[in-house]
C-alpha cells in the first residue's frame, strides 16, 4: 500500500500530510484520519495503510503544522509512562493552541483536498480520530453535514462541545471509549444525549482498555481492543461510503 506525501493549502499555511490508498488505477472513498496528540509517526502510517488496504483513500494530516512539519517534536519509538511526562510537557502548548476556531477552518481544507484527488470516487467521505483526534473528527463532521456520512472515534473526548454540538451532526457515528476515560454513567449520558440529538450511533465502552488503546507503541496498547475497533469501523465505512 504506497504512501504519497501531501501538501495541503489552508488559510493558515500549507499541512503537511500523507495519503495511503490502493495503487491501482482506481478511484475510492475518502476517510480523513485525524491522528491522536502524539501525531504522525510510523504506528499512524501502518493504521492508515491496514485501512486502505480495504478499499480507501486515507488521508492524515498533520494538524500541527503550524508549529512546523511532523514530527514536531521528537518522539521516542515507544511511548511509555517513564518519557510520557515530558512528551506531554513539549505537547500541551500545542494542543491548547489548537483551538475550536482552527480546527474548523483546517476541517474545511482538508475536506477540499480530500474529495478533489483525483484517486478519490465522487461522493461523501468519512472521518475518524484517535484521542484528540477524536474530538477533531466530531467537530469536522459536525460543520460538513452534506458531505461526511461517517464518523468514528476511539478513545476520544467527544462529548467537550456539550449536547448541543450533536445536533450538527448526520453521519452515522460509532464511538469506541476506553474504561479509564469514561464511566459507565458517564456513557449513559453520552448516549441520552446522541438520542436526544437524534443521531445514528453506536457508542460503547472497549472492555480492560486505557486512555489510547488503538497506539501499539505506547504502553497503553491493548491488540483485543484495536481488532474491536476494526470489527466496528470497517463495516461503518462499507455501510456508508458503498465501498465495493
Amino acid at each position: 500500500m504506497p504512501i504519497k506525501m501531501l501538501h495541503i493549502p489552508t488559510a493558515d499555511g500549507q499541512a503537511d500530510a500523507f495519503a495511503a490508498f490502493p495503487d491501482r488505477g482506481e478511484r475510492h472513498p475518502g476517510v480523513l484520519m485525524y491522528a491522536d496528540g502524539f501525531g504522525i509517526r510510523p504506528v499512524l502510517r501502518e493504521m492508515a495503510r491496514e485501512l486502505a488496504s480495504h478499499g480507501y483513500y486515507v488521508l492524515v494530516p498533520n494538524f500541527f503544522y503550524r508549529h512546523g512539519p511532523a514530527p514536531v517534536i521528537e518522539l521516542p519509538e515507544y511511548i511509555g509512562e517513564e518519557v510520557r511526562p515530558a512528551v506531554f510537557a513539549q505537547l500541551m502548548p500545542l494542543i491548547e493552541a489548537h483551538t475550536a476556531e482552527r480546527v474548523l477552518r483546517d476541517a474545511g481544507a482538508y475536506i477540499r483536498f480530500l474529495t478533489t484527488q483525483p484517486e478519490v470516487a465522487a461522493g461523501p467521505v468519512a472521518v475518524t480520530g484517535y484521542c484528540i483526534g477524536g474530538l477533531l473528527a466530531m467537530r469536522t463532521a459536525a460543520a460538513h453535514p452534506g458531505q461526511v456520512a461517517a464518523v468514528a472515534a476511539f478513545h476520544g473526548p467527544v462529548g467537550a462541545d456539550g449536547p448541543n454540538a450533536l445536533t450538527e451532526i448526520t453521519a452515522q457515528v460509532h464511538f469506541g471509549h476506553a474504561e479509564s476515560d469514561l464511566t459507565p454513567e458517564g456513557l449513559g449520558e453520552l448516549n441520552q444525549a446522541l438520542d436526544a440529538a437524534k443521531v445514528d450511533y453506536t457508542s460503547e465502552i472497549y472492555p480492560g482498555t486505557i486512555h489510547g488503546f488503538t497506539m501499539s507503541d505506547t504502553d497503553a496498547f491493548n491488540p483485543a481492543a484495536l481488532q474491536h475497533h476494526w470489527d466496528r469501523l470497517l463495516p461503518l465505512l462499507d455501510r456508508t461510503l458503498a465501498n465495493s
